[in-house]
């Protein structure tokens, strides 16, 4: 006993518990400031901002930035279209590429394989933005919000680890349904599709991830309709508005602030929009983190 907890304690392991540790810690700290930077900045006073200085907490605390982004009716709209905008894609994307998944994981299907290298072949070569965008023009789908989810019905990296996590479910859950009478569609439904949730968790997770944050595709093909700009996009024509803007210098900005004005800034906004975007994702993230490592190991284990 006492020799196991001398090796436990050990100046090897202490050492490299120490280290490793400190290392974490640090690692953390450089990844969590930017985020919390963002935050104080957004609220904080915005001609405040503009001297810079601000580190993890506000200096001039305000609402006024938030206040000013929640009355612009462009960002509440695009707010409400990013939102249904993922649900669709998510839906749409998780349902049909499970639904194919199962169909080239099945033996009796004879063109499983040529389908999957057709598949696999489309992570490899890209068409390209002028074909995408001349593809999307003749399918009538320019300035429409279909374009959100069509284009995405199918993808082939999602489908590949669908497929293989149903090729290591047991065949004979699969033969004892069809023998009891049950068709290819209820066996899909009501036994894969449970048994596949944590990888379908992970995929939706990763799907609603990548919609959210997509600001290309509204500025490419719906960017003459204003009711179906997304918030990403939003935030996006404030960068580059920010970017264009000749800010006031220092002094000026201590003249206003001085004057009792609380005026917020492109910086500011910038933050709060920065914040807005990125609260949804981190609400839904929690209740999938429990699929997540599981779903991102099919396929690492053979047997």
């Amino acid at each position: 006993m006492n020799r196991a907890k001398n090796k436990k304690w050990s100046f090897e392991n202490v050492t490299f518990t120490t280290l490793n540790t400190v290392f974490l810690l640090l690692l953390g700290a450089i990844m969590l400031y930017p985020i919390l930077n963002t935050i104080a900045i957004s609220f904080n006073d915005g001609l405040d901002a503009v001297k810079g200085g601000i580190g993890i907490r506000p200096r001039v605390f305000t609402l006024q930035n938030y206040i000013a982004v929640f009355h612009k009716d462009t960002l509440t709209m695009a707010f409400f279209v990013s939102v249904a905008r993922v649900v669709v894609q998510v839906v749409t994307n998780v349902f049909f590429t499970a639904m194919l998944a199962y169909a080239l994981s099945r033996n009796e299907y004879i063109f499983r394989k040529p389908v999957t290298v057709i598949f696999v072949l489309t992570m490899y070569f890209d068409a390209g933005l002028i074909p995408t965008y001349l593809l999307m023009r003749d399918l009538h789908l320019l300035n429409n919000f279909n374009v959100y989810w069509i284009p995405t019905i199918i993808s082939a990296f999602n489908l590949i680890m669908i497929r293989t996590y149903m090729r290591t479910i047991p065949e004979s859950l699969i033969e004892s349904a069809k023998i009891d009478g049950a068709g290819e569609f209820r066996v899909w439904w009501q036994i894969i599709m449970p048994l596949c949730l944590p990888t379908l968790a992970v995929i939706a997770l990763l799907v609603a991830v990548g919609s959210w944050n997509d600001w290309m595709a509204p500025m490419l093909y719906t960017s003459a309709v204003q009711k179906l700009s997304t918030l990403q996009f939003e935030l996006q024509k404030y960068l580059a508005s920010a970017m264009s803007q000749v800010g006031p210098d220092q002094a000026t900005a201590q003249a206003q602030a001085s004057t009792g004005g609380n005026q917020p800034t492109p910086i500011s906004l910038r933050s709060a929009i920065t914040i807005i975007a990125a609260v949804p994702i981190l609400c839904v993230y929690p209740f999938l983190q429990r699929y997540f490592v599981q779903g991102l190991t099919i396929g690492g284990v053979k047997e």
